[in-house]
């Protein structure tokens, strides 16, 4: 990646209750990234990744992540995804908050809330290139 040591990326998707954010810092090989939308931004999760030879393919690079989920919270889908699938591609430790919320959510928005986190991950592994 062409990143500088300390340089961050930022990007966003979605409107209204569907608009998630995400900025990302790089710090040399390390990532951090922290996730958020919804009607109530906050910390629901933690995800910790560090990259590994693919068990399906050793040419590839895949990733590991443990998670902490706060009580009550169902971010730790969220935080997995951009968790493993950063510290694989830029092949460096990453570490990711996630905490999005709609009062209420249906199985509808779910679905389209990580639809549109796994476009926004997307997103910001392009900035990186």
């Amino acid at each position: 990646m062409a990143m500088q040591k300390t340089d961050s990326v930022t990007a966003s998707i979605g409107e209204g209750v569907y608009q998630i954010e995400a900025e990302l810092k790089r710090f040399g090989n390390d990532i951090l990234v922290s996730v958020w939308g919804g009607t109530k931004p906050h910390i629901g999760s933690v995800a910790v990744a560090t990259p590994r030879q693919s068990l399906k393919d050793q040419a590839k690079i895949s990733a590991t992540a443990s998670v902490i989920t706060i009580s009550g919270h169902k971010d730790d889908v969220v935080a997995k995804l951009f968790a493993e699938k950063i510290a694989a591609v830029c092949n460096g430790t990453s570490i990711v908050t996630a905490g999005i919320h709609i009062d209420n959510a249906s199985k509808r928005d779910i679905e389209t809330i990580v639809k549109n986190c796994e476009t926004l991950c997307n997103r910001l592994l392009k900035k990186l290139e």
